[in-house]
């Protein structure tokens, strides 16, 4: 059976994922487990997510031909368009599936954690939308750098707490979400934004976002050479993947260069799972750097891990003068302006067309995650 088509035996894939919790969180993650696998069990439960991601998430999303880049390039290159839907990103998938099953597990509010601001508001727009209240963890750092994200969370009505801990980025954000959680597990849901943390979370949030993988699909004329997506923790390549990996397409993960645990790392425990992290001589865990707010993240998914280390999946990274070339490349070329972490994909696919890596000739899916809005500050600074 192929590996992204079931629920790991205990939270594990391979020698990866599991559970590093404190005691008092374990109750709290199995009754999570159980109430995921009754809803997505559940027909009327996979019913009303549907619903809202068509007539409200604004899905299916199109597969659009980058008809320029693919004649400069020699590739034939389909971008799988999260970037179009609502709240612009791929978040939406994810938020509205655990939305839901706070709603129906009888919660209060959601906490959440955020780096590029892009689940922060996803999670705040699922909140106003199904009655609860949101608290939204952000790094200090992280505000700074997406000013117009933490407008839209706060407009939506959700709580932005600034953390102010270490790097000031999304490591330290989820830190204080997991404390959070912890001193308010009875009333809230811990709305984890990809398919790291403790069991259930990575396979919940990868099969909330499989979505992506099974639209992009069927709407593709044939089965792509090579599926590529960016990597940071990695739900939307997990959520590309999973359509992709029982088919004789290569998979594809793009890093940060700053942030690429899977090239730097080593095997660790960072926010309740086992997978490969960054780590300092002494094995804690080191700070990673990324202009890319969502891939300033020092691990990776333990699925992700697992797929690195079976060899059905390669991760590669990229660094951020390729990044914000990328960028403008496709925006001049296509008239798409991607967020910079989607960029990270578009920069490997620039780098490598025509090479041993990518083949000329070769047919590509790619995942653009998110839009680039939020990152305008940031490129003008770079111009």
């Amino acid at each position: 059976m192929p590996i992204l088509m079931t629920e790991p035996a205990a939270g594990r894939f391979g020698d990866f994922g599991g559970r590093f919790v404190p005691e008092s969180l374990v109750p709290a993650c199995d009754a999570l487990a159980v109430a995921f696998r009754d809803a997505w069990a559940d027909p009327a439960f996979r019913a009303e997510l549907d619903d809202l991601l068509a007539v409200y998430a604004g899905r299916p999303t199109p597969l659009t031909p980058a008809r320029n880049l693919s004649a400069a390039l020699g590739v034939e290159l389909l971008l799988k368009r999260e970037d179009l839907a609502h709240t612009g990103s791929h978040k939406i998938n994810n938020v509205l599936g655990q939305g839901l099953l706070a709603r129906r597990t009888g919660k209060r509010r959601i906490i959440a954690e955020t780096g590029a601001g892009q689940h922060g508001v996803a999670a705040a727009t699922a909140a106003a939308l199904l009655g609860l209240e949101a608290t939204i963890f952000m790094g200090e750092r992280d505000i700074e750098r997406q000013q117009l994200n933490v407008l839209r969370m706060t407009t939506l009505g959700a709580t932005v707490v600034p953390v102010t801990t270490g790097s000031r980025t999304l490591s330290d954000a989820t830190n204080e979400a997991m404390r959070a959680w912890v001193a308010d597990v009875d009333d809230a849901h811990f709305l984890l934004g990809s398919v790291g943390g403790p069991h259930p979370y990575p396979w919940m949030v990868r099969e909330l976002q499989r979505v992506i993988g099974d639209e992009a699909r069927r709407q593709a004329p044939y089965v792509p050479d090579v599926v590529v997506a960016c990597v940071g923790g990695g739900s939307n390549a997990a959520g590309t993947f999973a359509g992709f990996e029982d088919t004789t397409a290569r998979l594809v993960g793009v890093e940060a260069a700053g942030g690429a645990a899977m090239s730097c790392g080593r095997p660790g425990v960072v926010h309740g799972s086992r997978s490969m992290v960054l780590q300092d001589p002494d094995g804690q865990v080191a700070e990673a750097t990324s202009i890319a707010a969502g891939l300033d993240y020092p691990g990776i998914g333990p699925e992700h891990a697992f797929l690195g280390s079976a060899g059905r999946a390669e991760y590669h990274s990229v660094k951020d003068d390729e990044v914000i070339a990328a960028v403008r490349r496709l925006a001049r070329a296509e008239g798409i302006i991607c967020a910079l972490e989607s960029a990270h994909a578009v920069a490997w696919v620039l780098r490598e067309a025509g090479g041993p890596l990518l083949p000329t000739g070769s047919r590509v899916v790619l995942t653009l995650s998110g839009r680039g809005d939020k990152d305008m500050a940031t490129l003008g600074e770079t111009a």
